[in-house]
């Protein structure tokens, strides 16, 4: 499993997120940063210190939420 990031970082790009992950798996896109799905590990340490609240487990997205992974995954892809 992986943590995702959601709408509400878009308008803010507040990147504490990056600072504290272990593995550096957060990067920035045009549009909002993004968790790497194949290298997270899950440990949580982003969602802890998200100002807005963007980031949820992937198990946790519900239906609408789940473009959020799709475009995580095709922002790594492409990489």
């Amino acid at each position: 499993m992986a943590f995702v990031i959601l709408d509400p970082c878009g308008p803010e790009k507040a990147a504490e997120c990056v600072s504290v992950c272990p593995v550096d798996c957060i990067e920035e896109g045009p549009d909002q940063f993004y968790i790497d799905p194949d290298v997270c590990i899950d440990c949580g340490a982003c969602k802890a210190v998200c100002p807005v609240e963007a980031i949820e487990e992937e198990y946790d997205l519900t239906p609408d939420q789940e473009v959020f992974l799709d475009k995580a995954e095709e922002f790594f892809a492409n990489r």
